[in-house]
């Protein structure tokens, strides 16, 4: 029997992500003291937040294939995080504005039989992302769509926040929140093709 899939985040632009492959699966975000997790750097931190969200969740299952994700947006060596409000989000994007950054999200998926974890694997993606040059009213205007108050970095690749960006190198999807190559290569680690054995039936695609 095929085990269940399950994403241990409550992110949207993931979900997303996962429906647009037609895949079947299901939502529990896993609960993690994001504070109480450190790395030596970005690539470790969020390799083991990624890790610690697919494993609380991983707990609760009989047999899945559970994935956890997280993002940081990287600036001159300093992690910025979601924006704590609208002033915190202008100084951002005035601090990212013209300049480049590096995107790091972190991925790990956990095989879990009979109720216990079996296998894991885990990896992180980076993509450098150039904002272009913008005034102070595009960023007030930006800010006041309320978009960037819930991510990393404050602002949205996939939605208004493009309008902010001049361009990128490497994987899109993971300035989105979850690099598809990378879930491809661990599930693929795992034993599983991703597509081919959690597509939905194409009635319900």
């Amino acid at each position: 029997m095929q085990p269940e899939l399950v994403l241990a985040s409550r992110s949207p632009r993931r979900r997303e992500i996962l429906s647009r492959l037609g895949l079947s699966f299901s939502v529990q975000p896993g609960e993690v003291d994001e504070a109480g997790v450190t790395g030596k750097d970005p690539a470790e931190l969020v390799e083991r937040l990624a890790l610690s969200k697919a494993l609380d969740v991983a707990g609760s299952r009989e047999r899945a294939l559970v994935i956890g994700a997280d993002t940081i947006v990287v600036l001159g060596g300093e992690v910025l995080g979601k924006p704590a409000d609208s002033a915190e989000a202008v100084a951002m994007l005035e601090r990212l504005q013209g300049r480049t950054h590096q995107v790091y999200s972190g991925l790990a998926v956990v095989e879990v039989e009979a109720g216990s974890t079996v296998r894991k694997a885990v990896g992180h993606r980076v993509t450098e992302v150039t904002m272009r040059p913008v005034d102070q009213e595009e960023i007030e205007w930006y800010v006041g769509t309320g978009e960037p108050l819930d991510k990393a970095g404050a602002y949205g690749i996939q939605g208004l926040g493009v309008l902010l960006v001049d361009r990128i190198e490497g994987c899109y999807t993971n300035v989105v929140g979850m690099s598809v190559p990378l879930l491809l290569q661990l599930t693929k680690q795992l034993g599983y093709a991703l597509v081919r054995d959690f597509r939905l039936p194409d009635d319900e695609a």
